[in-house]
């Protein structure tokens, strides 16, 4: 779909130079003399380069549309950097190469609902949901005359990760964790 340069927005998907281009931010800017311009600054979505573009503001721009589907995570292939996932309609299966779904694929856990989005056939961005549940493998023991309130503690986690967790918690212990920064967020329920 064509749209105007002006109306370029953080989030659009634009094919520009035969690429997919992900929108970090846009600015219009008005120079004293000549015509106003929109400067473009974009990541490229399958290689990861970050260009800044400028635009006139009313030339036309490709805007690429992502369709998006829940998919049910199954399986990693032995020895391999490949997952399997399921659509919850369909139930068509689809492999997605881990660069693809970047670090948080050591939080995929079995059977969870991830978003896929895709261009035409073509798995672009992997979203995991905002908290997952995992289970405190090793802590340290907690030393006495710590407060709760600034200290923390590494903890490893049951898939590997290591998570600061507030001294109260042990060996054992469920746990929900934010998987785009590895954060503790609470206990489980």
């Amino acid at each position: 779909m064509k749209i105007n340069a002006i109306d370029i927005r953080g989030g659009n998907v634009l094919e520009y130079e035969g690429k997919l281009w992900l929108v970090l931010k846009s600015q219009i800017y008005n120079p004293g003399k000549g015509a106003s311009v929109v400067q473009v600054e974009m990541r490229d979505v399958r290689a990861g380069n970050k260009t800044n573009v400028r635009f006139r503001t009313q030339e036309s721009v490709e805007r690429v549309r992502l369709d998006q589907y829940e998919f049910q995570y199954l399986y990693k292939e032995e020895g391999e950097d490949r997952f399997t996932f399921m659509n919850n309609e369909t139930f068509e299966q689809v492999t997605i190469t881990g660069d693809i779904i970047g670090e948080q694929k050591v939080f995929l856990q079995e059977n969870m609902t991830v978003s896929v989005e895709f261009y035409e056939t073509e798995a672009l961005n992997v979203s995991l949901p905002a908290t997952v549940i995992l289970e405190i493998k090793e802590t340290e023991p907690v030393v006495k005359g710590q407060t709760a309130s600034s200290s923390y503690k590494p903890a490893i986690m049951d898939n590997g990760v290591r998570v600061m967790v507030p001294p109260f918690c042990d060996a054992g212990e469920k746990i929900v964790v934010r998987p785009e920064d590895a954060s503790y967020v609470e206990r489980a329920k």
